[in-house]
């Protein structure tokens, strides 16, 4: 696993000074990674300003992004209604700050609690998206394919006892699922390498690992030495979407080369659009740099 501590630093230093991040538009995504990478900080240096940062940030995504019910997807006009996928990374974000501060686990148990009857369809599967007021599906949005893994892991992490009704219904769609469950894209076989690697010996996650392994080495572009979008786009690449492949590689701890070889490229590659300042592309950066509390 890797700890390029000062790549972080300076990385988190550039993106304040360009106000990128965290002090650009909230998006639930980024600043669950963000909450980790502080929380990874802190345990690794010992200084009290990033559990500071940490605080600081949920308080803001809170207040920004905060419903009644739940957190809209993004502070941006185009980014309304909730995906479940994202919050159950926040989830995942509450449940690392909690080891530090307890009551922040309790928080994300409350949170989850509150959106999963919303969200979901018991013995069916876990609604994509839904209307920011958690009043029904977005319109044109059916059932999320990865979403019941994301929220197993985040619920078994925050508290599986306190979480064991929702956490058995996910398990059931788990089971209904993991065997025709194929994915062809980069981001997604990622993180399925990383929700795998918290419970390796459970059926699904064995499968699933292989397969995304399998995938994934189709899709490795030698030379340059990136990975791309899907088998069938191997010109398509995306810096943020391979950061997520790097943090599930590192989860299970294949191919390491690989990880220091696309780290390299996106350093010096840009796409020539947005996501060349976007705190998503940054933010993954970092963590892909160091996953720390990820794993």
């Amino acid at each position: 696993m890797l700890r390029d501590i000062g790549y972080v630093l300076e990385k988190l230093d550039w993106m304040r000074a360009e106000r990128i991040w965290p002090n650009g538009p909230r998006y639930l995504w980024t600043d669950a990674f963000g909450v980790v990478l502080y929380v990874s900080l802190y345990r690794e240096l010992g200084e009290r300003r990033w559990l500071d940062e940490a605080e600081r940030l949920v308080s803001d995504v809170e207040r920004v992004l905060g419903r009644p019910r739940g957190l809209r997807i993004g502070e941006a006009a185009g980014r309304d209604g909730q995906y479940f996928h994202y919050l159950a990374m926040w989830l995942f974000a509450l449940a690392r700050l909690g080891e530090v501060k307890p009551e922040y686990r309790e928080r994300g148990i409350a949170l989850a609690r509150d959106i999963h009857r919303a969200f979901v369809i018991p013995g069916r599967g876990v609604v994509w998206k839904m209307e920011e007021d958690l009043s029904g599906p977005y319109p044109g949005y059916g059932l999320g394919a990865m979403d019941a893994y994301d929220g197993y892991i985040s619920y078994r992490l925050l508290d599986s006892d306190v979480l064991r009704p929702e956490t058995a219904e996910m398990s059931i769609i788990i089971e209904q699922s993991y065997r025709g469950l194929e994915i062809d894209q980069d981001l997604g076989l990622g993180m399925m390498l990383w929700l795998a690697h918290f419970f390796p010996q459970e059926p699904w996650a064995t499968l699933q690992a292989q397969r995304a392994l399998r995938s994934l080495d189709t899709m490795w572009i030698d030379p340059p030495g990136y990975f791309s979008r899907a088998p069938r786009l191997r010109d398509t690449k995306f810096a943020f979407t391979n950061f997520g492949v790097s943090l599930g590689l590192q989860a299970t701890h294949v191919w390491p080369e690989r990880v220091e070889r696309l780290n390299t490229f996106f350093e010096n590659w840009r796409s020539g659009d947005e996501y060349d300042r976007e705190a998503i592309t940054w933010v993954m950066a970092c963590t892909s740099h160091y996953p720390g509390a990820f794993i």
